[in-house]
């Protein structure tokens, strides 16, 4: 693996999203998508979490360092509320409809050897 400090931004956040993925799948979430981008932004992960039986817009924040504050803190009410509408055109797009919806922040921690440590805050939207 590359050493963390020669990852770009984008890599950087690539790498975190496949960590999340992995996350979900041991806890036996089906990801429907990743990375689904409109006009109005990005999701970084839709996935079915059955222990709510609801559709999930997860936004994936990874950090080298909390200088900029913590991963969760970087998620905004009004981004919330963007990602609740995004996931609406997901949903719409496809013509599917979930009885619940939300919206779900994993924060993945990660030091300079790879060493990395996740959070996951559910219905964050809530």
């Amino acid at each position: 693996m590359t050493h963390m400090t020669q990852m770009t931004k984008n890599e950087l956040g690539a790498w975190g999203e496949t960590v999340a993925v992995t996350h979900l799948q041991h806890a036996g979430w089906a990801i429907l998508e990743r990375n689904w981008r409109t006009r109005g932004g990005e999701l970084d992960i839709v996935g079915f979490d059955p222990s709510r039986h609801s559709i999930v817009a997860v936004e994936v924040k990874t950090r080298r360092t909390h200088f900029a504050g913590s991963p969760e803190e970087a998620v905004t009410y009004a981004k919330i509320q963007r990602l609740r509408g995004l996931l609406l055109s997901w949903l719409v797009q496809r013509g599917s409809f979930a009885a619940t919806i939300t919206v779900d922040v994993i924060a993945v921690d990660v030091d300079n050897t790879g060493l990395h440590s996740i959070s996951h805050v559910k219905d964050v939207a809530a």
